[in-house]
């Protein structure tokens, strides 16, 4: 497994800990991916996991950048139309950074 593939598993192990029930993983669309979709209660929450080993370039956070969040926007729209889902959404990151994973909810909004 390489270390993107064990970034997504440790994120998706921490959140479903948390509460959330996983529904997919790594969705792709043409111009846009989603690490992992999950849901809380009615929520469907579309998960972005950045991973970092050091801060030299910015840390995680700052990697998800309006472009980044541009994709994630449009395969989130894609995969709601794919799946005819009408359910309130909302974009979070996990980050892992120096050892550390940080879970931000409502990282941005579409």
């Amino acid at each position: 497994m390489n270390k993107g593939a064990e970034a997504e598993q440790a994120a998706a192990d921490y959140l479903v800990r948390q509460g959330l029930k996983l529904v997919a993983r790594n969705f792709h669309c043409r111009g846009g991916e989603i690490d992992l979709v999950m849901r809380e209660g009615a929520t469907l929450v579309f998960v972005e996991v950045r991973s970092r080993s050091r801060a030299d370039f910015g840390g995680a956070a700052e990697s998800i950048t309006p472009t980044k969040q541009g994709r994630i926007i449009l395969a989130a729209r894609h995969y709601l139309a794919r799946h005819n889902i009408d359910a309130p959404c909302r974009f979070d990151a996990v980050l892992l950074q120096a050892g550390r994973m940080e879970w931000l909810q409502a990282a941005f909004e579409a």
